[in-house]
């Protein structure tokens, strides 16, 4: 193998680490919000797999957990079902308030209403 086609694949795995990374980084952050959370974590995974074969390993293990997980929600009673969607949207509630998402749509109105913004002084 000659040096340069060494360079071009380090090259080519480097970049497919770099762009797989961030879709599974961006994905997880997407995960409690509704829309395509987990497809984008899938996706980066997959692209992480056309280079690694560990990343394969995690796509199966995580998409068999996925389904488990699936299963085992629409197996139990509605009281925990709508626990679990309750727990999610506080979730969402709570980092769109800390992430000052409400405070920018406070400001971008002039509602005034102080109390929209984040208390964190970063995102304020």
């Amino acid at each position: 193998m000659s040096k340069i086609h060494k360079t071009k694949r380090a090259i080519k795995k480097s970049t497919i680490g770099v762009i797989g990374g961030t879709v599974v980084i961006l994905g997880l952050i997407m995960v409690p919000y509704p829309g395509p959370g987990w497809v984008v974590v899938f996706a980066g995974l997959a692209i992480l797999a056309t280079e690694f074969d560990s990343a394969r390993r995690v796509l199966d293990y995580a998409k068999g957990k996925y389904d488990d997980w699936q299963d085992w929600l629409k197996a139990q009673p509605m009281y925990v079902q709508v626990f679990f969607w309750l727990l999610t949207f506080a979730i969402v509630i709570t980092t769109l308030w800390l992430l000052n998402g409400y405070g920018m749509i406070n400001d971008f109105f002039h509602l005034g209403q102080d109390w929209l913004h984040s208390p964190l002084p970063f995102f304020s």
